[in-house]
């Protein structure tokens, strides 16, 4: 059984991390597992770029730049252009060799000028089975990846908000009709890293008709695992003697990531218990706006973007508690990896979060958009609640939900009865 897995890239965002340990993981547990991507940033082992060459390089580029210059006439502000994709622009990878040996076709995150919907038609078109993992929306909309309040894609997508022009035949309703027609009978079976996520597609116009598996992204929990606290510190060149609140995104600046709730959170923390502003600060990784950073009233020490998985890892046990303030998200990979090491999370009870975080239990789950409720989670996580017994939970749930063996056992089941199907 020879598996191929499909994504943009190998490093960066939270889709090129799940693809990466997920062929990792199958790897490891002997299976013929390949990651197949467009930029290849780690020289890692399983990891195959479409074309090495300079020319490949620059015309990756090019369609990136393409595809995000196509959309600009059509997008309502800057924040929709990072939050909708036209797939009007991509690469053909349906003769590459590593796709007409592969028995099963793994799609991950195919954005931003890799995968054209012609090409998506094109894979399908193969007849071999697609699995899909969806790490947000994009599939099954009319072209945004999270959609927010709006439920169009449930029948048919658009007057889309994301749209300057927006009406009954705007761009969203035009790319829906391509991805339905593209779909049509392919045999293609979506797998949702929530249940969350899992409960809109299979009410989704486009995707309602599919085969639905429920499974979590894998972490190597013997590489997140708890630490000690004051070495991950040392280390790190943080305070040994402070309470350390942790946060952190691919992009900080990003609305869905409701930074601002996290701001009025630790400013009402801040203004009624004046004498913690002394005794804790903030230790951040990440893009995050220097303008943003002068109204936090805690110290920060801000990591930026962190690569090497053991600093990410001295991170997690440097902190106190992680706090994840996103308005809409699936399976963050930062809380797998936060609870794998330990640390307690705080977050608002969204998306695919109360599957991971029990409330009061392996941390707290606060009233979406309410600063208040954030802060009281913060508080309580701190300077309240049993911080030990907290930490344990948060390791023992993340092992047992989420530990690679047990992730690769139910994708393989998955594979197999998808191969089995096609020779029946």
């Amino acid at each position: 059984m020879k598996i191929l897995q499909i994504n943009k890239t190998d490093i960066g965002g939270g889709a090129a991390v799940a693809a990466k340990r997920l062929n990792s993981a199958l790897l490891s547990n002997g299976y013929d597992s390949k990651l197949l991507v467009q930029d290849a940033r780690s020289s890692e082992g399983g990891v195959y770029p479409v074309d090495s060459s300079v020319f490949s390089k620059q015309l990756s580029h090019f369609h990136k730049s393409k595809e995000h210059l196509s959309f600009i006439p059509y997008e309502r502000n800057a924040i929709a252009r990072k939050s909708f994709s036209c797939a009007s622009q991509g690469i053909d990878i349906s003769d590459h060799p590593l796709v007409k040996e592969a028995d099963i076709l793994h799609l991950h995150w195919i954005n931003d000028g890799f995968l054209s919907l012609k090409t998506l038609g094109k894979l399908f078109a193969l007849g071999k089975p697609v699995v899909w993992t969806q790490h947000d929306m994009w599939s099954f909309t009319g072209g945004c990846h999270f959609a927010g309040t709006c439920l169009e894609f449930l029948e048919f997508c658009s007057y889309c908000p994301f749209l300057r022009k927006s009406g009954k035949k705007d761009l969203s309703a035009r790319l829906f009709a391509q991805k339905r027609k593209i779909y049509g009978d392919s045999n293609l079976s979506i797998v949702t890293c929530s249940k969350w996520l899992r409960t809109l597609s299979q009410e989704s116009k486009l995707l309602r008709r599919k085969d639905f598996y429920n499974i979590p992204n894998p972490i190597d929990t013997d590489l997140y695992k708890p630490g000690n606290k004051e070495k991950a510190r040392l280390n790190l060149g943080l305070p040994t003697n402070k309470k350390l609140i942790l946060f952190g995104a691919d992009d900080l600046n990003d609305p869905r990531k409701g930074f601002r709730y996290l701001i009025e959170a630790l400013s009402i923390l801040g203004e009624n218990f004046p004498a913690i502003l002394d005794s804790t600060e903030l230790v951040s990784f990440g893009k995050i706006n220097k303008q943003i950073v002068k109204h936090l009233p805690f110290k920060l020490h801000s990591f930026k973007y962190v690569v090497d998985p053991q600093k990410l890892v001295d991170i997690y046990n440097a902190a106190d508690c992680y706090v994840l303030p996103s308005l809409q998200d699936n399976l963050p990979n930062t809380i797998m990896e936060s609870m794998a090491c330990g640390t307690p999370v705080v977050g608002f009870s969204i998306g695919g979060v109360p599957e991971m975080v029990t409330h009061n239990e392996s941390g707290y789950l606060a009233e979406v958009k309410n600063s208040l409720s954030l802060a009281t989670g913060i508080y309580h996580t701190l300077f309240v609640g049993d911080i030990s017994q907290l930490e344990n939970n948060a390791r023992m749930s993340a092992v047992s939900q989420f530990a690679e063996k047990t992730v690769v056992d139910q994708y393989v089941e998955v594979y197999k009865s998808l191969l089995k199907r096609k020779t029946i």
